[in-house]
């Protein structure tokens, strides 16, 4: 049990205080309307008397499927005062994969965004035996309107009934190594992770911010940070990368969050050249590496704006890559994942989780204050991911003098090729930096000789027709020849997880097919 003592106050209760200290400013700006603080904490207060009257036991898991809406994000912090735990499924997940989540979690609640996600919250309402009550932002065939019995709940004021040791969020994996595990918070744990962001971040002192990404994700936890220093989200629902310039040049948008997916067709959209992104002060990106040749052009076309951030869903923050990190003198730290933050202790261990030399590889492990309490319904896993007092974030880097990290892959990623041990992460790394190669990915494919044959899959920039033996001539020159692919396969595009990242199961499973044995 934690002592109330030394608490956080919980990061619903720092929404209170956030909200309460600027009530005539702007909070949430979105196409077509806007609300203020004031607005903000009577809409939560009105929610919060809606779910109160539900009677849900504490710790009641509440799922929400939405693009993003200050109303719905707001009905979060409603769910979280009335001690109940938040989980939102991903918007762009498959049906399997939400229907998976709501019975993984014993969801007893649903509230679905009916403008964007009617008819799958449908086919979720329906095939959810479990579910005590759905609602729907908005009129739907099933379903409570949630808006309608907000007006007609009356003004109330909001309250934070929860406590360092109920649960806050059960948030789930990308999935991207096996089945999507729910990493528990209690508030405890919850609590620090606007303050750490704060800390270690360059967020402008009057944040105008851009969520693009979902805010069910990475982008969600720069909500509180901006509204702590009073300042306003803009929201746009989904990647319109016309909408995106017009926001930014409209709003005098200042900060915002891309994965490096985003930036590459924003660099290639016609409308960049003439649209004034000068207000633009920090471009975070994160979730998977950026190509060292398209992050020093967004820098000489968007400026020097770019920030990388690294964590996972287990413990976010983990590091940061801060602007001035960014400098293209100094091209070999745009290959880093950044520098710890203040509120996390980050070791590079072995195996035995003894601490290995500087410059040697090791799996990046974690202590913080903001790291997951258990896998929900997992204990076996989290054993072996919390082991040693230590979050084993399956990682493996190497980290320099001065403690910048480098990641070179997962650890399940690994590729045994001829008994060398080769992570795809060192061959992508150079391949990235050639000038015709818009994305890549590297995985081992099934080989009579070597186990497993380093394969390249190649996205061309546009225009190009890179040469095959010339990108295995790089590589065996900057890596030496176990490193260099054994083939190079040439596609359009690259299969990607809902959060942005290539989905190398995706990859895999086309060479593996019909094997024994199957990697990663």
């Amino acid at each position: 049990m934690s002592h109330p003592l030394y608490a956080f106050p919980t990061a619903c209760e720092q929404t209170l205080r956030a909200l309460a200290r600027y009530p005539s400013r702007t909070a949430f700006s979105w196409p077509g309307g806007s609300i203020t603080y004031a607005g903000a904490t009577e809409l939560i207060g009105r929610m919060q008397s809606v779910f109160m009257r539900l009677n849900l036991a504490p710790g009641a898991r509440v799922a929400f499927l939405t693009a993003n809406r200050a109303d719905s994000w707001c009905a979060g912090v409603a769910a979280q005062l009335s001690r109940l735990a938040i989980t939102w499924l991903h918007p762009l997940g498959s049906l399997e994969d939400q229907l998976f989540q709501i019975e993984d979690s014993d969801a007893a609640m649903l509230v679905i965004d009916a403008a964007t996600f009617r008819d799958r919250g449908g086919d979720l309402a329906s095939k959810s035996p479990k579910l005590k009550t759905v609602f729907t932002l908005g009129p739907a065939s099933y379903g409570a309107d949630l808006l309608a019995a907000v007006e007609e709940a009356g003004a109330a004021s909001p309250r934070c009934f929860a406590g360092p040791d109920d649960i806050s969020t059960l948030n789930y994996t990308g999935g991207t190594t096996g089945k999507s595990k729910g990493a528990l918070r209690y508030h405890r744990e919850a609590s620090g992770f606007a303050g750490a962001i704060l800390a270690d971040f360059e967020i402008p002192d009057i944040p105008r911010y851009l969520t693009v990404a979902p805010i069910s994700h990475v982008a969600g936890t720069k909500v509180l940070p901006a509204l702590m220093r009073g300042g306003t989200v803009h929201m746009l629902k989904g990647f319109d990368p016309e909408a995106v310039f017009a926001t930014i040049a409209r709003e005098r948008i200042n900060f915002t969050l891309f994965v490096p997916t985003m930036i590459y067709v924003l660099l290639d959209h016609p409308a960049l050249d003439r649209t004034d992104l000068s207000s633009l002060e920090l471009l975070l990106y994160g979730a998977s590496a950026m190509s060292p040749s398209r992050l020093v052009e967004g820098m000489n076309r968007i400026g020097p704006v770019f920030s990388q951030l690294y964590g996972q869903t287990e413990c976010y923050p983990v590091s940061v890559l801060r602007k001035a990190d960014h400098d293209p003198k100094t091209p070999e730290l745009f290959l880093s994942c950044g520098f710890p933050i203040a509120a996390c202790e980050v070791k590079i261990l072995d195996d035995d989780d003894q601490e290995v030399a500087t410059g040697e590889a090791g799996e990046i492990c974690v202590r913080a204050p903001h790291v997951m309490a258990e896998y929900w319904k997992r204990p076996e896993q989290t054993a072996e991911t919390l082991k040693n007092g230590w979050l084993h974030t399956g990682d493996i880097a190497r980290s320099d003098e001065r403690g910048y990290m480098f990641i070179l892959d997962r650890k399940k990623d690994m590729i045994v090729s001829g008994g060398f041990n080769i992570f795809p992460r060192e061959v992508e790394d150079v391949l990235s930096q050639h000038a015709d190669v818009a994305m890549v990915a590297v995985v081992g494919v099934p080989d009579d000789k070597w186990g497993e044959a380093v394969t390249a899959i190649v996205v061309a920039r546009e225009g190009t027709q890179p040469n095959a033996e010339e990108l295995i001539s790089l590589v065996k020159a900057r890596k030496g020849s176990a490193h260099a692919p054994k083939h190079i396969k040439f596609v359009t595009e690259l299969p990607m997880t809902g959060v942005g990242k290539v989905d190398k199961k995706v990859l895999k499973a086309g060479f593996w097919a019909g094997r024994d044995r199957m990697v990663g």
